[in-house]
């Protein structure tokens, strides 16, 4: 996934409301930008921090400017959550995951389950369907990836929807895309969110598969890159 153009650097005033945040972009220049991430964010919206900034012509926009990337030490984070799928979109197009590789057809937001959408739905001949949901992971803590950053009750109905898919015979998958290099492995964090930790779980059992990928996050784009250990 590349930006549509090159990023523009600014530093962080604050972050507010979830969606907003105030930024220095040179001394006495002040924007506000949107922030594309309904998550705590924890450690990456510290005031002062190096951001990175895209620009929209849109004149439709109340806001030009997005955040879509934090320094953190020597490493690049993305911050847009709304990427993920189309970082996971762009992979499975080329088969950079392999074990969801192959297939024929690969749909986005499907209909299935109790009013929900899938965020892919792949298929092919001599396949069973497989539904896949993606998750955007950038809350690390020590050397290690986690989610959820915050209490997510949509997430935990997603892990649902996939045990009954198994149960009804189809293949069902929650893929985790770390949006940040500097992680050993991932995890999920029970303490912020116990009752996804046990839905995850249960999900586990009924056959719902789960694999984690990390990123290559640069200031020209971010892809998948290769898998990340995970420590369920």
């Amino acid at each position: 996934m590349k930006f549509a153009s090159p990023l523009v650097k600014g530093r962080l005033i604050r972050r507010y409301k979830r969606f907003l945040a105030d930024v220095e972009m040179t001394p006495g220049e002040t924007l506000t930008a949107h922030v594309a991430n309904p998550g705590a964010m924890t450690g990456l919206a510290d005031p002062g921090l190096e951001i990175w900034l895209s620009r929209s012509d849109n004149p439709k926009r109340k806001l030009a400017w997005s955040w879509e990337l934090a320094r953190i030490g020597r490493h690049l984070v993305g911050i847009n959550a709304g990427f993920a799928n189309r970082i996971a979109e762009e992979a499975l197009a080329v088969g950079k995951v392999p074990e969801l590789s192959g297939y024929a057809d690969v749909r986005r937001e499907v209909r299935y389950g109790a009013n929900s959408r899938v965020d892919f739905l792949l298929s092919g001949p001599g396949r069973k369907d497989t539904y896949v949901e993606v998750k955007n992971v950038h809350l690390k803590r020590g050397r290690r990836a986690e989610f959820p950053d915050s209490v997510t009750a949509r997430g935990t109905k997603h892990l649902d929807e996939l045990a009954r898919m198994v149960k009804a015979g189809h293949r069902a998958v929650m893929l985790y895309v770390v949006q940040r290099t500097d992680c050993d492995d991932f995890s999920i964090a029970a303490d912020i969110d116990p009752a996804y930790a046990a839905a995850l779980a249960e999900a586990r059992k009924a056959g719902v598969e789960v694999l984690c990928h990390v990123c290559r996050v640069r200031r020209d784009g971010i892809t998948l890159g290769g898998p990340l250990p995970i420590a369920l």
